[in-house]
């Protein structure tokens, strides 16, 4: 997803498509897919792939004829959160996840924007031309072309989920939408609701909430707490040398050790993720999270960059060299634009009659909880049903609240993405979601 060519060219977006052969959809309509469609997309296995009655199709949608911060959502979202398959680290490679969210709904992978995952552009320059307003645009181009390709879904409900910097995404991509329908003549998306986790909403509140997440855990001293929130003007994009200074300390210094997208797992500390080297012996740490393993991101890069598996994809059929990353830290640093606060478009969306739910892993310290509640109180909105355990399998699953317009909720024990370290929780989250109830009290 590097842009390696020069000149004029375009811009590529790969999308992974989960489908069921038969789909339960909120309403009750179910319907077949003919096997002739689209066909060209469809996966006919993944090597080390279990049997499934579902079709799978994966292939590109050109988004720009001419032609952030960003992580790959088949390396995430669908290997190791809410696909139908998990990796491991055996030759096999995959096994079925049984809380996947394709036993609700049909499931898109977007790698968005261009440049992360197996998405690129043939033309070096858009990878310091890109930040949220190009990946809002690009992503309704997506999506709009993918409909034409696959006109079944024109009249379908839509649902747009992320998490992390997707808060700015999938927000701003339904904003996109919503604005697309009002202004054209054409067949109108059907979008319903989107629902974010532990999301990068608020410059400010966001930067506040993880200081008071570090010092409430017993991550950061008193002293650093207090210089941070002395120092830092949360509100600027960039911090000052002194403030960037104070993070780095706190982070080399105090944090020590750990995963900070989950402060209670253990970390991956091993190149083959077998465990921690001490000399000459190997110390293999005990998975503290039950069926957790801390070096699912290396198999993914593993299985990613294997031949038959991009074959299998359709993926990197113009042979780019360079290997597939799960995450791309060069358009990290040439990111133009970025909205310093979502909470405006928050209050479009709401106005507009959207489904909008927001969730927090409560053991995250980069986009903890504190922070989405910090953001989230700026919206001053009247609560409907007040704050509440919510159940899944008779255990607290987390806490929840609904707003007018918005349903908050955390995910007991879970980490930055919660589908990995709370499968069955998420799943529940989701369903809810998708018929718009509140999460059980019991």
């Amino acid at each position: 997803m590097k842009a390696m060519a020069m000149a004029k060219g375009k811009m590529f977006v790969p999308m992974v498509f989960v489908l069921l052969l038969v789909v339960h959809y909120v309403g009750g309509a179910t319907y077949e897919v003919k096997e002739e469609e689209a066909e060209d997309d469809r996966i006919l296995g993944l090597p080390g792939q279990p049997k499934v009655s579902f079709k799978q199709y994966s292939g590109y949608v050109t988004v720009n004829e001419v032609a952030g911060p960003g992580c790959s959502s088949v390396a995430y979202g669908a290997s190791e959160e809410i696909g139908p398959f998990r990796i491991n680290k055996t030759v096999a490679g995959l096994y079925l996840n049984k809380f996947s969210w394709n036993t609700v709904a049909n499931l898109l992978f977007l790698e968005t924007p261009a440049g992360v995952g197996f998405s690129y552009s043939n033309r070096t320059s858009d990878l310091h031309d890109t930040g949220d307003l190009r990946t809002a645009k690009d992503s309704l181009q997506f999506l709009i072309r993918w409909m034409e390709r696959f006109p079944r879904y024109k009249s379908r409900e839509v649902y747009l989920t992320g998490e992390s910097y997707a808060g700015h995404y999938v927000p701003q991509l339904a904003k996109a939408i919503v604005t697309y329908n009002a202004n054209s003549n054409n067949h109108p998306i059907n979008l319903k609701g989107f629902m974010v986790g532990n999301a990068v909403t608020d410059n400010y509140y966001d930067n506040l909430g993880t200081v008071t997440y570090w010092w409430s855990h017993a991550m950061i001293s008193d002293r650093t707490y207090r210089q941070l929130i002395n120092t830092c003007d949360f509100s600027h994009q960039k911090a000052s040398n002194e403030c960037e200074s104070l993070f780095n300390y706190a982070m080399d210094q105090e944090f020590g050790n750990i995963d900070q997208y989950n402060i209670y797992a253990p970390p991956c500390n091993n190149s083959d993720g077998s465990g921690t080297q001490t000399g000459r012996h190997t110390i293999h740490l005990p998975l503290q999270i039950s069926g957790y393993d801390p070096c699912t991101e290396k198999y993914a890069e593993i299985y990613y960059n294997r031949p038959d598996v991009q074959k299998a994809l359709h993926a990197n059929s113009t042979k780019i060299p360079y290997k597939w990353t799960a995450c791309s830290l060069e358009l990290n640093g040439n990111w133009n634009d970025t909205d310093i606060s979502i909470l405006p478009i928050y209050r479009e969306l709401i106005a507009a009659g959207l489904r909008i739910w927001v969730f927090s892993g409560d053991i995250d310290s980069v986009v903890p909880v504190t922070a989405t509640r910090y953001s989230l109180a700026q919206l001053k909105l009247p609560t409907k049903i007040p704050w509440y355990p919510w159940y899944v399998k008779k255990q607290v699953g987390g806490w929840t609240e609904v707003y007018e317009g918005l349903t908050f909720a955390t995910v007991r024990g879970a980490g930055h993405e919660v589908p990995l370290f709370k499968p069955r929780a998420a799943l529940q989250l989701f369903k809810s979601f998708l018929r718009g109830e509140p999460l059980p009290k019991s």
